[in-house]
């Protein structure tokens, strides 16, 4: 039997290592699975997974071309519980287009928006006034540290 990559094959363990597990599959090939594909949780033990004997589901994730299999039995499980009809990403929330962030300017007291020149005024006031403030607390900072240095002497 041809072995493909992505195929799911039914396999045994024929031994496990520190950090993986021997499966002979179909066809009589033998496979590793390591320890990280084993399960969707942290394998620090693969004996409290697997034993010696046991019959898992897995799926072929390549071959090399010396004929090496890599296989993953996760992958097997999570392949096998997917319905095959629909794609994996049906059931997420359609996204929408964000809205521009635009400033708008404050509105007069009547329901007129404020002209151009007007909003642009404010923007320059604003401007001045937190730009005055870091200036401000730069200077004063500044000056702290300078007469920290004047009296190390």
């Amino acid at each position: 039997m041809q072995i493909e990559v992505g195929a799911i094959l039914d396999g045994k363990v024929t031994g496990l290592t520190n950090f993986g597990a021997f499966v002979s599959i179909e066809g009589g090939a033998t496979g590793m699975v390591h320890i990280s594909e084993v399960s969707n949780t942290y394998v620090k033990d693969i004996r409290e997974y697997l034993s010696d004997g046991q019959q898992v589901k897995v799926k072929v994730l390549t071959i090399s071309p010396e004929g090496k299999i890599s296989l993953s039995i996760k992958q097997a499980a999570a392949s096998a519980a997917e319905p095959q009809s629909q794609p994996a990403f049906s059931n997420r929330p359609k996204r929408t287009q964000p809205k521009p962030n635009v400033w708008q300017g404050q509105q007069q007291s009547s329901n007129e928006p404020a002209s151009f020149e007007d909003m642009m005024a404010k923007f320059k006031q604003v401007s001045d006034d937190k730009f005055s403030d870091l200036r401000r607390s730069n200077d004063s900072r500044y000056s702290q540290t300078s007469s920290r240095r004047g009296n190390r002497k």
